[in-house]
């Protein structure tokens, strides 16, 4: 069974493909850095049968090209996005942000699409990572927040419009996760506030009930329920994954 992980150079993207590989799913790793891509790929179990295809997913016409050799697709997990602040003025970071989070996984989906559909399997599988902060609003974050509350929305239609084809469309939203996205995060957080990065981690803490970060591979371990053949019943459905942080 084949399954697109995209943003699969590192993080919870990395994680994902290696804990889908250890199931037996062949993968196409996709993301914009072909260095990092074959760095996850030679971390994955079976390394021969996945394969590394480069693009951007604001590039409708990339992610078509990366596709194009694969005859069929079980699975996507939209995983790929960018995070930082955006100010409104000349260097506003809004429209890079939500092009990439937003559009760039609807762009994403929707090449894959025709591919899911030729797979035989009796349900197909599409999971789209958003965030916590899709149900948060934090100063400064508007396009990061903006574009992640999105995903939910595409994620209800998108499960709701291919019913009928049987395929199943889920989100998840992890909260604070131990990648280096989080790390660089908590060093301009630290920055900020002129504080040691050990005393943001504890501000950042606070509010965590269980007081700690999520690993990559809890997240991926979910990410493989939610795909698995067993899973028949979720659809349209946001899953939290944060320590207790949100509890809706």
């Amino acid at each position: 069974m084949n399954i697109a992980v995209t943003g699969a150079g590192s993080g919870i993207g990395r994680s994902i493909a290696e804990v889908l590989a250890e199931r037996g799913y062949s993968l196409i790793l996709l993301g914009r850095n072909l260095d990092n891509l074959q760095s996850t790929k030679g971390l994955l179990k079976n390394s021969e049968q996945h394969q590394c295809q480069t693009c951007d997913i604001r590039n409708s016409a990339e992610i078509k090209r990366s596709l194009e050799k694969i005859p069929s697709l079980y699975g996507l997990i939209a995983n790929a996005g960018i995070g930082g602040e955006n100010k409104f003025g000349d260097q506003d970071r809004w429209h890079e942000i939500i092009d990439t989070n937003l559009t760039g996984t609807y762009q994403t989906i929707q090449a894959c699409l025709p591919l899911i559909k030729k797979d035989r399997a009796p349900f197909k599988k599409i999971i789209i990572i958003s965030s916590i902060l899709a149900r948060l609003g934090v100063p400064g974050y508007s396009a990061y927040c903006a574009s992640k509350a999105g995903l939910l929305g595409l994620t209800r239609s998108l499960a709701a419009e291919h019913s009928s084809d049987r395929i199943l469309i889920n989100a998840l939203c992890p909260g604070w996760v131990n990648t280096e996205m989080a790390q660089e995060g908590l060093q301009g957080f630290a920055d900020a506030l002129d504080i040691s990065k050990d005393e943001a981690y504890k501000e950042a803490m606070k509010p965590v009930p269980l007081g700690k970060m999520s690993k990559p591979e809890e997240v991926a371990k979910l990410v493989a329920f939610l795909v698995s053949e067993e899973q028949t019943s979720f659809t349209g459905q946001t899953l939290d994954i944060n320590n207790g942080a949100l509890m809706p």
